[in-house]
C-alpha cells in the first residue's frame, strides 16, 4: 500500500512539473474598452477568466465598462490598481443623465459591501433617491424626472433621509445611494453629486501574491489544475524563464524514468521505518487532507496558507511578543508587501486539528467593519497559527478597568465607549443575521474586542465560535464553553432555556455593564454586599433614579448615553434567554432615544442559579 502511494506521489509531481514547463500564455494582455485597460485580479471580455478573479468580471458596453455586484449592474469611472480602490456609479441611475430616459423596472438598495470583494470606503456617504413622486423639482435643487408605463414621473435626491423639503411620503419608495464626500464640495447638483460615483476598496491575499510575482516579471492568473473543481493563484514566469523551462521539458522523460527507479528502491527498505514514523506520516497526511478539503470548499476566497518557515520569517523569530493567554502567544509581523499583522501561535497540538480549521473556517466566512480580518493561517503538522490584520490599539481590555470600582479610564471619552459598544453590536448582529450561515461566538469579553488606530473595534477570537444555520433556534453542545463572568446561564443549566444566538447577548451585556462600571461585574472584595454583583447595584440606582456615581460624567449627553448602555446590558443579561432582544434589537436600542427604553427586571446572578437548578451540561 506504501509503495503504491509513493508512486502516485511521484506520478503527481512529475505531472505538475511537466504542467509547468509546458505552461504558456503571460496573461499580459490587459482587459480594454474604448482605450481604458485594466489588469490583475480583473478580467472579461479579450482578457480570459484564468486571467483574474472570480467576482472581477469586467463588461465592455457601449463604449463603457461595467461591473456586476450584488446582482446590481455599475458603471466603471475609474481603477487605481496601486490602492486597490475603484469607483463606480449605479448604471439605473447613470442613465437618468440623459433626461427622459425609461424608468427602471424597481431600483434595487445597493449592497455593494455586503458579502461581496469590494467594501465602502471610510468616508463615503449615502444620498437618499425617493422615486415615484407626485411634485416637480428643478435640477438644481434635486430633482430629475424618468418616463414610466402612464406619465412622467419624478425623482428627488437629498442628503436628508426623510426629505424635509418635499412631501417625499407621497412618493413610490427611496433607496440609498452612496457618494464621494468630494463630489459633494464640486458638485452644485444632488444629480451631478450621484452620478460622479463612489469608491469601493477591493481586498484579498491575491493582490499581495501578485505584487510579489510581477515584482520577478510574472504575470498573475489563477489556474486549475488536473481537472479539479477550484482554482489556485498562479504566476506565469518572465519570457526567458519560460524559454530556459521548455529546455528543461526535454529532458522531463528520460529523468522521470529514473526517478520511479529511485522510488521503488527506496520502498525496498521501508521496513527499516519504525510504526512510530508510520504513524506520524498516516497523521500529517490525514490533517493536510482536512486543510486541502477547506481550502477547495472556500476556493479563492480562502485565506493563504503558510508554512511554519514563513511563521519564523514574518515574526523575525517570534521578537516582538504583544500578548500571552491560555491558548499561546501573540506576536507583531510583516508580510512580505510591508502590511503589519498579528500572528497568534497556538501551543502545540497532539489534535486532528478540527478545532482549529473550525476558527479558520468560521472567521472565514466574515467579512464585516467590526469583525477582525483573517489574513492567513498556517496547519503545519502539529504548528498551527492564525495572521491577523494588526490593531494597534490593543484589546479593550485595558481601556477600561481601573483598580478602584467603579472608575472608568479617563483616557477613553464615554462617547468614544459608546461608540465601541455600539460597534461590537452591530458586529455580533452581522455575525447572527449577516452571514449566510449564523457564528455564535461564545467568547464575547473586552480581551477579544481589537481596537484599531481610530478605536474602531473589531470581534476577534473564533476559538469556541459554533456554525449553525440561520433557520435553527438552538445550537448543539456536548460541554460548556466560554469565560466565567460572561458564560449565559442556559450553557450551565440547561432548564432555563436552549443555547442559542442569544447566549452572545448574554456576554454582550455583562462586558457592557463592565464597560461602565470600570471593573469586573462580581467584585468578591467589595465593602458592601449589595456592591459584589455590579448589575443589580446599577439596577437599584437607576430603578430609584439616583445618582450613579460613575466617573468622568461631565455633561447631559454623558449622562443620557451611559443611562441607555446600562439599560441594554441589563437587557442582555436577562435569565430567560427568551426575555433578551436579538442583537438586530440591541442595535436599534442602542440607536433610539433614551425615553423609549424601559428598565427590565433585575436577573438572577448565574452563581446563584447553581442551589435552584440541576445542570445538565457536561
Amino acid at each position: 500500500m506504501q509503495i503504491e502511494l509513493l508512486l502516485l506521489v511521484g506520478a503527481t509531481i512529475l505531472l505538475s512539473l511537466l504542467q509547468l514547463c509546458n505552461s504558456s500564455g503571460t496573461c499580459s494582455e490587459n482587459f480594454k474598452c474604448d482605450e481604458v485597460a485594466y489588469s490583475y485580479p480583473f478580467w472579461g471580455n479579450n482578457r480570459p477568466s484564468y486571467c483574474g478573479v472570480i467576482g472581477f468580471e469586467l463588461n465592455c458596453r457601449d463604449f463603457y465598462t461595467e461591473i456586476d455586484i450584488n446582482y446590481q449592474t455599475y458603471r466603471v469611472l475609474n481603477i487605481s490598481e496601486a490602492n486597490q480602490i475603484m469607483t463606480i456609479a449605479r448604471s439605473d441611475v447613470w442613465d437618468l443623465n440623459s433626461g427622459g430616459s425609461e424608468c427602471p423596472s424597481a431600483f434595487l438598495n445597493d449592497t455593494t459591501s455586503y458579502k461581496t470583494h469590494f467594501e465602502y470606503v471610510s468616508d463615503t456617504l449615502n444620498y437618499t433617491l425617493f422615486y415615484g413622486c407626485p411634485f416637480n423639482a428643478s435640477y438644481n435643487s434635486g430633482g430629475y424626472y424618468c418616463n414610466d408605463a402612464n406619465n412622467i414621473s419624478s425623482l428627488y435626491v437629498t442628503a436628508d433621509s426623510v426629505g424635509s423639503n418635499k412631501n417625499t411620503s407621497q412618493c413610490q419608495g427611496s433607496i440609498l445611494i452612496p457618494v464621494r464626500p468630494s463630489s459633494v464640495r464640486e458638485w452644485g447638483s444632488s444629480f451631478g453629486i450621484i452620478s460622479n460615483g463612489f469608491d469601493v476598496k477591493y481586498v484579498g491575499s491575491y493582490h499581495s501574491d501578485c505584487v510579489n510575482c510581477t515584482n520577478f516579471g510574472g504575470g498573475c492568473a489563477y489556474r486549475r489544475y488536473n481537472d479539479s473543481s477550484f482554482d489556485h493563484f498562479y504566476c506565469y514566469p518572465a519570457e526567458k524563464t519560460r524559454n530556459l523551462r521548455r529546455i528543461i521539458a526535454l529532458v522531463i522523460g528520460p529523468i522521470s524514468g529514473f526517478i520511479v527507479v529511485i522510488i521503488l528502491v527506496c520502498m525496498c527498505w521501508r521496513k527499516k521505518y519504525s510504526s512510530v514514523n508510520s504513524i506520524v506520516f498516516w497523521k500529517k497526511l490525514k490533517n493536510d487532507e482536512k486543510v486541502e478539503e477547506f481550502l477547495r470548499n472556500y476556493g479563492s476566497m480562502a485565506p493563504k496558507r503558510y508554512h511554519y518557515s514563513d511563521i519564523t520569517r514574518m515574526t523575525d523569530s517570534f521578537k516582538d511578543k504583544l500578548g500571552q493567554g491560555g491558548f499561546g502567544g501573540v506576536f507583531k509581523g510583516k508580510l512580505l508587501d510591508g502590511r503589519l499583522v498579528a500572528v497568534k501561535v497556538l501551543r502545540e497540538s497532539k489534535g486532528d486539528g478540527a478545532d482549529f480549521m473550525s476558527e479558520v473556517a468560521s472567521i472565514s466566512r466574515t467579512s464585516h467593519v467590526n469583525v477582525v480580518s483573517l489574513l492567513g493561517f498556517c496547519f503545519d503538522g502539529s504548528k498551527r497559527a492564525l495572521i491577523y490584520e494588526f490593531m494597534p490599539n490593543g484589546s479593550l481590555e485595558k481601556f477600561i478597568y481601573k483598580d478602584k470600582p467603579l472608575e472608568t479610564s479617563s483616557s477613553l471619552p464615554w462617547e468614544k465607549l459608546y461608540e465601541i459598544v455600539v460597534g461590537v453590536s452591530r458586529g455580533l448582529e452581522y455575525l447572527h443575521r449577516g452571514c449566510n450561515i449564523r457564528i455564535v461566538h461564545f467568547d464575547i469579553k473586552p480581551h477579544n474586542i481589537l481596537l484599531n488606530e481610530n478605536f474602531c473595534p473589531k470581534i476577534s477570537d473564533f476559538g469556541l465560535a459554533k456554525l449553525c444555520s440561520t433557520q435553527e433556534s438552538y445550537v448543539s453542545m456536548s460541554d460548556a464553553r466560554g469565560t466565567a463572568g460572561y458564560i449565559a446561564p442556559e450553557v450551565f443549566y440547561r432548564n432555563i432555556g436552549v443555547v442559542s444566538h442569544k447566549s452572545d447577548v448574554y456576554s454582550f451585556g455583562m462586558m457592557v455593564l463592565e464597560i461602565v462600571g470600570g471593573r469586573k461585574n462580581i467584585n468578591r472584595l467589595a465593602d458592601r454586599t449589595s456592591e459584589i454583583f455590579f448589575p443589580h447595584w446599577i439596577h437599584t440606582r437607576i430603578e430609584l433614579n439616583e445618582d450613579l456615581g460613575l466617573h468622568g460624567i461631565t455633561s447631559e449627553t454623558d449622562a443620557e448615553i451611559t443611562k441607555k448602555m446600562i439599560i441594554v446590558g441589563l437587557s442582555c443579561i436577562q435569565t430567560n434567554p427568551l426575555d433578551r432582544p436579538p442583537m438586530s434589537k440591541v442595535v436599534d436600542m442602542l440607536a433610539g432615544s433614551l425615553e423609549s427604553l424601559q428598565i427590565p427586571p433585575k436577573a438572577i446572578p448565574s452563581s446563584s442559579l447553581g442551589s435552584q437548578h440541576d445542570s445538565s451540561s457536561t
